[in-house]
């Protein structure tokens, strides 16, 4: 991997520090108020510029590992207040950090290398994700960080809502909840610009239309499901809250490592025993972690932490996952999906092994070397396997911030 002699990512407190300085300088224009509470009690905060009622909502934070978008959010804040045209009749909204308590656990502030982030890695399991967790929780159990997001949809009604999400190897792709015509262009454009590989058939958009290289729209409930053993379902998510108010949401996705075997859109020769060959692998290694976990289990000390609650949630996924790739492929299976696929089979028993790992270390348990082993392996083989390169944390920020203006630019000309 090459040098990272720049990088640092924002902790909450240095968001919210920055945003309060954004609205000290510029009280007429800009707010910052507090819109709900953690489940832990920490604040969640909305930084709003310009009084329009036509309204963006960007949200940031909603997955802890993926530490990009609050960089991008105060940039994207300091740009609107730069440029007028941006807020002659549009108001924008930056919800600070969806998820503080996911945050404070995710410890990779400056990550030299994969193993590095895997070291400090977090993500909560799926019902303790704020945008996630109406695709898996009755509505009556909702976490208080996703009513807060609901709240401040039913609020501003946004004509686009955009989400700032990231991927820790890979490239960049963006997820619509409805088309958005013309932004394939400025997407492709800005991430040629800087150097940022298009993943053309990234695992969590499969089976969907595409309506330009790298933007995926979700298909209509009732349609085919590529991995029907998934227990959450985006068209349950937050995402479609808008829809309510005619708006639509956009998750930006940008890579902290990129690689370039990503992009290639060409027919996989032999789809289907690639993926068996990846499913079977899944397995192996779920397996492998599987095993240190049921050994250490008994001897681990109660009550159970978000850590173990979420290396145990991203192992319950495999089994499933496995069989849906494992079945009869997508028709038109490109090397790019292959490799996304190859990518999501490495990642999920990686990310379970590396929080199980913090959790036995905190124990002092005797499996740690062990378990310690298996992370460094694996991340290493990961980034080797995908000639993972450092995509500079100032390319990062501005290709999410250049997709999130024309998003909004070409949703306005879409939504009137």
């Amino acid at each position: 991997m090459s040098p990272l002699p720049e990088l640092r990512y924002l902790s909450v407190s240095e968001i919210f520090s920055s945003a309060r300085a954004l609205a000290d300088r510029r009280p007429g224009l800009c707010t910052l108020r507090q819109v709900g509470v953690s489940r832990a009690g920490r604040a969640l905060h909305l930084l709003s510029v310009g009084p329009a009622s036509r309204a963006v909502l960007v949200v940031a934070g909603a997955h802890a590992n993926e530490q990009t978008g609050g960089s991008t959010l105060l940039s994207l804040a300091e740009r609107v207040l730069l440029e007028r045209k941006l807020r002659a009749d549009t108001s924008w909204h930056f919800l600070l950090c969806a998820d503080p308590d996911g945050a404070s656990l995710h410890m990779a502030p400056a990550p030299r290398t994969l193993l590095d982030y895997h070291l400090g890695f977090f993500r909560p399991a799926g019902p303790e994700q704020p945008e996630w967790s109406p695709s898996v929780l009755p509505p009556d159990r909702l976490p208080p960080e996703t009513r807060a997001l609901l709240g401040v949809i039913d609020e501003l009604r946004p004509y686009l809502q955009v989400t700032l999400h990231g991927t820790d190897l890979g490239g960049s792709w963006v997820q619509l909840t409805k088309d958005v015509p013309g932004l394939a262009e400025p997407f492709a454009k800005s991430a040629a610009e800087l150097h940022i590989p298009v993943e053309t058939g990234p695992s969590d958009a499969a089976g969907w239309p595409a309506s330009g290289p790298g933007v995926h729209v979700m298909p209509a409930p009732g349609s085919y499901a590529a991995y029907p053993s998934m227990p959450d379902d985006p068209r349950h998510s937050t995402w479609y809250h808008a829809h309510r108010y005619g708006g639509l949401t956009a998750v930006v996705e940008v890579p902290m490592w990129a690689s370039d075997l990503v992009d290639d859109p060409a027919p996989h020769p032999a789809p289907a025993a690639a993926l068996r060959h990846l499913a079977r692998r899944l397995e192996r290694d779920a397996s492998e972690v599987q095993r240190i976990l049921a050994e250490a289990l008994p001897r681990l000390p109660g009550p159970e932490g978000p850590l173990l609650r979420a290396a145990q949630w991203a192992l319950e996924l495999v089994p499933g996952l496995a069989g849906d790739w494992a079945g009869e492929p997508l028709p038109d299976t490109t090397v790019a999906y292959v490799g996304s696929v190859d990518a999501f089979g490495r990642r999920l028993p990686l990310r379970a092994a590396a929080m199980l790992l913090r959790v036995l270390r905190e124990s002092d348990d005797r499996a740690a070397p062990r378990l310690e082993r298996l992370v460094t392996t694996w991340s290493e083989a990961f980034a080797a396997r995908f000639r993972a390169r450092w995509v500079p944390l100032e390319h990062q920020v501005e290709h999410q911030s250049r997709t999130v203006v024309a998003a909004a630019r070409h949703a306005r000309r879409r939504t009137g």
